[in-house]
């Protein structure tokens, strides 16, 4: 029987704490970001499942909603989140994940922050570009900002659908952070329900997904 996640989510979140802050991070294309936070431009931050674990220590000032599982997993993680400083949004491609990133979208507008989508999740295909950054940067009006976290040494999970990455201790961690780009302004993929707006919407989606694919593996 799984322990309440009001339980578990403390000690998760100083194991967290404690763990990443044995990393040596070397950071770059950051300064493009900071000078839009400055401003006040929210941003959607896009990366791969599997290279999410050392990304909300280099957070810094940065005020971020992400989507997060419905599911009791999920729970977890998002208490552990919070606690972290962020705001969730709860939803999945399977369960909610157009009013969660409806939801997101909202208050990225209205409250000014920044959005986080992990695009090849929650189930896969690993490193393919679902819809849902591209979605919530079309609803929240914001720039695409493409990352990628390089781990130096990591235990790589290889029967996980992702191949998830955890970093040892001590090893040192590259975050790439690509330069923000916006979707063009005549962009209307996806409807309101999350449904192809039936004009050329998913030829149009299609190449959005490819163009953020490609820039993703250009930060290689």
């Amino acid at each position: 029987m799984k322990l309440p996640p009001a339980l578990i989510a403390p000690p998760l979140y100083g194991l967290y704490k404690a763990w990443c802050a044995t990393l040596r991070y070397d950071i770059a294309g950051r300064q493009a970001v900071d000078d839009l936070w400055h401003a006040r431009t929210p941003m959607v931050f896009a990366l791969w499942h599997d290279e999410l674990f050392p990304l909300m220590h280099v957070r810094g000032d940065l005020e971020i909603v992400t989507v997060v599982s419905q599911s009791r997993d999920g729970e977890y993680l998002a208490q552990v989140l919070q606690r972290l400083g962020l705001r969730t949004a709860r939803g999945s491609s399977s369960r909610g994940g157009v009013k969660a990133l409806i939801g997101a979208a909202r208050q990225m507008r209205k409250e000014g922050l920044c959005g986080c989508v992990t695009v090849d999740g929650p189930r896969g295909p690993r490193h393919k570009v679902k819809p849902g950054a591209i979605f919530l940067a079309q609803r929240a009006k914001a720039p695409i900002v493409p990352m990628r976290i390089f781990m130096e040494r990591a235990k790589v999970f290889e029967r996980a659908w992702d191949r998830f990455q955890l970093p040892l201790p001590f090893s040192r961690v590259r975050v790439v952070f690509g330069a923000p780009y916006r979707l063009p302004d005549t962009t209307d993929m996806i409807t309101k329900e999350g449904e192809d707006n039936g004009q050329g919407g998913d030829a149009a989606l299609a190449a959005a997904c490819t163009d953020l694919e490609a820039r993703l593996e250009g930060l290689r």
